[in-house]
């Protein structure tokens, strides 16, 4: 039986099999953005794909592979896998959830205090010799605030969200709001210290409000010029999810007005980022309102441990004719 990895060349095997059945599983590595054409001629009777998150996997490739049972991502993400061929021809679409859940969720607080700090203009204030000049004004304002001064809206709650909710407890956050289709039982929300809004309501009343969604037709540019302009006035916004659910002309333009303080995002839309890209090309002042990380929430070794865990069981299952644990398009 075969894989094809389409994706970073050697992590199938830096995340080896656990067991010799597995191990003895052919592999053939593959770079994203090869045509339809080029993994057939790599490995068209592959049993199995498995596919970086933001990497295509086409309806036109699922098609024209004959063997194929299972396509597992090596991440959550899933929205560029064609998973309605994938249905209708009956293989198996699969994700990693939950195995960066504890990393992202991190990088998220990480973009929160680095903002609420603005740590990337006092660390360059510091380099050009103005520290005391900075402190000073600091002491003299009063508007240093700490996390726990926040009340924080997450605007969708899966994993990631719940463990991000986690770290915000620790760090003594008190409100901590969410919104998504359905409210939790009330014990659940309970236990996680959260209360639910709706979406409207929970913009107007937070201070730093964090995206945690997937991409699909309904999210796709959903953080737009009504989203941000409900936001409260001053108020921080982070991304930490994908840069597709987010309308960039309207976040320039809430970063311009003062609406938002500013914007911390691990996430763009149109990566890789080219120098061009419009949130790189604004005046000083509007740029000193962004922090960026390059999309390095979730690619933690233990995330990448956990996730190839997943891929292998999953992958044992198929290939044993028995039903994956972790299937997005059951049929």
């Amino acid at each position: 039986m075969k894989v094809l990895h389409i994706g970073k060349k050697g992590n199938m095997e830096k995340y080896s099999a656990p067991d010799s059945f597995l191990a003895r599983l052919e592999t053939a590595d593959a770079y994203m953005g090869l045509t339809a054409d080029e993994y057939i001629a790599l490995a068209g009777d592959a049993d199995f794909i498995v596919a970086d998150a933001v990497g295509e996997v086409s309806g036109a490739l699922i098609e024209r592979m004959p063997n194929l049972k299972l396509i597992h991502s090596e991440g959550v993400a899933f929205n560029r896998i064609d998973i309605e061929t994938a249905r209708r021809r009956h293989v198996y679409v699969c994700n990693s959830r939950g195995m960066n859940a504890t990393a992202v969720a991190e990088q998220t607080i990480l973009l929160m205090l680095g903002m609420l700090r603005n740590v990337a203009g006092n660390d360059r204030a510091v380099r050009e010799g103005r520290q005391i000049a900075v402190k000073e004004r600091y002491m003299a304002d009063g508007d240093l605030r700490e996390l726990a001064d926040c009340a924080v809206g997450l605007v969708g709650f899966g994993d990631i969200a719940r463990a991000t909710a986690r770290l915000l407890r620790a760090h003594g956050v008190e409100t901590i709001c969410y919104y998504r289709r359905s409210p939790l039982s009330a014990p659940d929300e309970a236990a996680l210290g959260v209360s639910y809004r709706p979406l409207a309501a929970l913009l107007a009343e937070s201070d730093i409000v964090s995206l945690h969604l997937p991409v699909s037709p309904e999210t796709a540019g959903m953080a737009d010029a009504s989203f941000f302009g409900a936001m409260r006035d001053g108020a921080y916004f982070v991304n930490t999810s994908r840069g597709e659910l987010v309308d960039d002309d309207a976040l320039i333009a809430a970063l311009q007005s003062g609406r938002l303080a500013m914007a911390g995002l691990d996430t763009l839309n149109h990566e890789p980022v080219q120098p061009e890209h419009p949130l790189l090309r604004l005046p000083p002042e509007t740029a000193e309102r962004l922090l960026f990380s390059p999309h390095i929430g979730g690619i933690t070794a233990s995330s990448f441990r956990r996730s190839y865990a997943m891929i292998w069981e999953d992958i044992r299952a198929a290939a044993e004719g028995r039903t994956p644990k972790r299937v997005v398009n059951p049929w």
